[in-house]
């Protein structure tokens, strides 16, 4: 079932101790393979990975999807079902993308859990001004992207994220285990190593449902307003918020 969830957060868990969070990192890597240079073996440090985490942290572990990460979204169903899924409705999203996540509630074995931000689209609208992503994307992220994010983390110990290292120049050092710092918890990265030829054959082997706007150019999926398909040769997030100075929208920073 998509479970629904809006306003403030529930009971929150307190950020574990830095003592605790070194821990967990050593068991974390102890129990995941050393990365490889075959496509099998990255496979295997990402299934064991997701496993480690749904053994490890059970209910307080969640998967930050954006249903333009199709590849971890079947990953955590095939390796780890029931483990939650979360989906930040952000009230911007193509409809393609709402129509991956339906899918995935469907396909995968996941708790899916939709989060929106406290003001509809319309809300903030009259608050703010219409188009507040043209004018001050940074503001417009906050509210409907890292605020619904940070209320749906602080009931959690750990998350799990799609992020890889080949993404961005801003993402070449992520860890496949590493501590969150910032939020006091353990943040897990499966395919961090996986390189696009890797995610193209796990595609192809395993059957995985993509949102439909890869077969448009879009080979990095957000918000529609700020989000457009890029051309040969170009950066893969070379149409994320396109001739402004940003290259991120604050989750991971």
């Amino acid at each position: 079932m998509n479970l629904e969830v809006h306003g403030a957060s529930g009971t929150e868990t307190p950020h574990l101790p830095e003592a605790e969070l070194e821990r967990l990192l050593l068991a974390g890597r102890a129990a995941v393979p050393e990365e490889s240079t075959t496509h099998a073996d990255r496979v295997r440090t990402a299934e064991a990975a997701l496993k480690w985490a749904q053994d490890t942290f059970g209910e307080q572990v969640t998967v930050a999807s954006s249903m333009g990460d199709e590849v971890l979204v079947h990953l955590a169903g095939t390796t780890a079902p029931g483990i939650e899924v979360f989906f930040l409705d952000t009230g911007y999203h193509f409809a393609e993308t709402l129509e991956t996540r339906d899918a995935f509630e469907v396909l995968a074995p996941i708790k899916l859990v939709t989060v929106t931000p406290q003001l509809t689209v319309a809300e903030q609208d009259e608050k703010y001004g219409p188009k507040l992503h043209d004018r001050d994307p940074n503001a417009c992220c906050a509210m409907r992207k890292v605020e619904p994010m940070e209320r749906t983390l602080a009931a959690k110990s750990a998350w799990v994220t799609g992020m890889r290292r080949v993404d961005a120049p801003t993402r070449t050092d992520i860890e496949i285990i590493g501590i969150d710092h910032k939020r006091g918890m353990i943040k897990i990265n499966p395919i961090a190593a996986w390189t696009d030829e890797d995610v193209t054959q796990f595609v192809k082997d395993n059957y995985v449902y993509e949102n439909p706007l890869r077969e448009q150019g879009y080979t990095s999926i957000g918000c529609a307003p700020c989000t457009r398909a890029t051309k040969p040769g170009e950066d893969p997030r070379a149409g994320r918020w396109a001739g402004k100075a940003k290259t991120e929208c604050g989750l991971h920073t």
